[in-house]
C-alpha cells in the first residue's frame, strides 16, 4: 500500500487543513484559520495522482522538491508531537479514506484558480457536504483574486497597466495583516508521527536537486530594476518555484516590494493579472485570448521544433536559453521572452507546443503565467506584444550579454559558427509577417 498506513478509526474530533500550493507553516491563511478553531488540526497533503501519472520524467525535480519541503514541514511538526500525514491518491478517494479513519468535523485549506483545481474542490466541497463536514476556502497565494480588482463597470481588466493602477490604489487603502501560526503549534493534532510515502513507492526517482534558492538580498531586490534583463547577472530573486509551491507568503513579498523596489512589485503584480485573466477567461488554457490569432498558419515543422528543445537552432541566446531550462529546470525572464519569440515569430510554430514543453520543464511551471506570458510574445493574449514585434536575436545578445558570458556558461563548446542557423532572421521576418497579416485580416 503506498499510502500512509491508516489509523485503526481514530476517534477524536479533529479539523483538518488541507495544504496544496501553500507547503509552508508560517503566514498561511488557511493554516491559521484552522488553528484558531474549535479542534485540534491534522495537516493533509495528498499527492495527486491525476496530476503524477500525466508527468513523464521520473526524476521530475519538482516532486522532489514537494517531497523534500513535506520531510522539513513533518520534521517541526515532530517536535511538536503532531505529525503531517500524507497520501497518494485522486483526491476524492483520499478524503473517503480520511473520512473513514478521522471524526473530521471541518475541512480548511486555500484557494486555487486553475480549472482542474476549481473543479476538483467543487466535488470534494460536495462530498464533504453530504457528511456535514464544511469546507472553509481562503484567499492566500494572491493578494487580490477574481474579482476584486475590476474597472468602474464591473468587467474585469484586460490591460496590465490600469489593472496595476487599480491594483496599486487598493493595496494602499487595505489594512495590512499576516496571519502567524508559529504560536499555535500546540493546536496540532497530538499522533505519532505518520510515514511520508517514498519517491520510489510513487514511481518516481530521487532527484538532484538544483533548486534555485530565493534571493531577498536587499541588494538584489533594490537593484532589481537595473539587473534584472542581465541573463549573465545574479540580479533576479528566482522566487517562482517558491511563490508556486507557496513556501513563501505573497504577502511578505509584496511588503518587500512596496518597500524596494517597484519594477520587482509589478512583476508580482504581472503575476496576479494572468491568474485574473485565468479565472473569467478559462478558454485561454487551450485557445488565444484574441480568437482571431486562431486562425495563423502555423508552419508547425517537428523537426525544427525539436532543434529549438535541444538548443541546437544556430541562434547563441536562443540556444543557451535551452540548454539551461534542460540542464536546470529554469531560465532567466528575458531569455524566456528570447526563445519563446524565437519559437513563435522565427519558427511559426504554434505557442501552445512552446507552452506545452515549459510547463514539462520549468520548476517554476505556473499555468496563468506561463499560458499568459507565451500568449504576449505570440501577440495572441490580453495586452499583448503587437504581431509585428519580432525579436533580433543578435540585437538581444548585444543589448543583454554583450560579453557573451551567459552564452559561453551554456554553450560549452561556443564559437562563431558552432551551428549554421536554422533559418535566416531577415527571412523568417518576412515570412511571419505575411503569414500573420494573411490569417489575421484575410482568414
Amino acid at each position: 500500500m503506498i499510502n500512509s498506513a491508516l489509523p485503526d478509526g481514530i476517534k477524536t474530533p479533529i479539523n483538518i487543513c488541507w495544504l496544496r500550493r501553500d507547503l509552508r507553516l508560517n503566514d498561511n491563511k488557511a493554516l491559521y484559520h484552522a488553528l484558531n478553531s474549535s479542534y485540534p488540526v491534522l495537516p493533509v497533503f495528498i499527492f495527486d495522482t491525476h496530476i503524477l501519472n500525466h508527468l513523464s520524467d521520473k526524476k521530475d525535480k519538482r516532486i522532489a522538491f514537494i517531497h523534500q519541503t513535506l520531510e522539513q514541514i513533518n520534521t517541526l511538526l515532530n517536535e511538536n508531537a503532531s505529525s503531517l500525514y500524507v497520501l497518494y491518491d485522486e483526491p476524492m478517494v483520499a478524503f473517503k479514506k480520511l473520512c473513514t479513519a478521522f471524526h473530521i468535523k471541518e475541512v480548511f485549506c486555500n484557494h486555487d484558480y486553475e480549472p482542474y483545481a476549481i473543479e476538483r474542490d467543487a466535488a470534494i466541497q460536495q462530498f464533504l457536504l453530504q457528511k456535514n463536514i464544511p469546507f472553509h476556502t481562503y484567499k492566500d497565494q494572491v493578494i487580490f483574486e477574481k474579482s476584486e480588482v475590476i474597472k468602474p463597470d464591473g468587467n474585469p481588466y484586460t490591460v496590465f497597466t490600469p489593472y496595476s493602477r487599480t491594483w496599486k490604489q487598493k493595496y494602499a487603502q487595505q489594512k495590512e495583516t499576516i496571519y502567524r501560526s508559529e504560536a499555535h503549534l500546540s493546536r496540532f493534532f497530538k499522533t505519532k508521527p505518520f510515514p511520508i510515502p517514498t519517491l520510489r513507492a510513487m514511481g518516481f526517482e530521487k532527484a538532484d536537486l538544483q533548486i534555485p534558492p530565493i534571493n531577498l538580498e536587499e541588494q538584489v531586490i533594490a537593484y532589481y530594476h537595473e539587473n534584472r534583463d542581465q541573463p549573465a547577472l545574479n540580479g533576479t530573486s528566482c522566487a517562482g518555484i517558491h511563490l508556486r509551491f507557496g513556501t513563501v507568503s505573497i504577502r511578505e513579498l509584496v511588503k518587500l516590494a512596496c518597500r524596494l523596489n517597484e519594477q520587482w512589485l509589478n512583476e508580482l503584480i504581472w503575476r496576479e493579472f494572468f491568474m485574473m485573466i485565468l479565472f473569467h477567461f478559462p478558454y485561454v488554457v487551450n485557445s488565444s485570448f484574441k480568437k482571431r490569432y486562431d486562425h495563423i498558419q502555423w508552419r508547425n515543422n517537428e523537426a525544427e521544433f525539436e532543434l529549438w528543445c535541444k538548443g541546437e537552432t544556430g541562434y547563441p541566446i536562443v540556444d543557451a536559453g535551452m540548454r539551461q531550462l534542460n540542464a536546470t529546470g529554469w531560465m532567466h525572464n528575458r531569455v524566456r521572452m528570447i526563445t519563446a519569440g524565437f519559437l513563435t515569430k522565427h519558427l511559426l510554430i504554434d505557442w501552445r507546443w512552446g507552452e506545452a514543453y515549459f510547463a514539462e520543464k520549468l520548476l517554476d511551471y505556473e499555468l496563468a503565467s506561463n499560458n499568459g506570458n507565451w500568449q504576449w510574445v505570440a501577440g495572441s493574449g490580453c495586452d499583448a506584444a503587437p504581431y509585428f514585434r519580432i525579436f533580433n536575436p543578435a540585437t538581444q545578445t548585444q543589448k543583454f550579454d554583450p560579453q557573451l558570458t551567459y552564452i559561453k556558461t551554456w554553450i560549452k563548446d561556443f564559437k562563431p559558427g558552432y551551428l549554421p542557423p536554422i533559418v535566416a532572421h531577415e527571412f523568417a521576418r518576412k515570412r511571419t509577417l505575411e503569414v500573420y497579416k494573411k490569417s489575421l485580416y484575410n482568414g
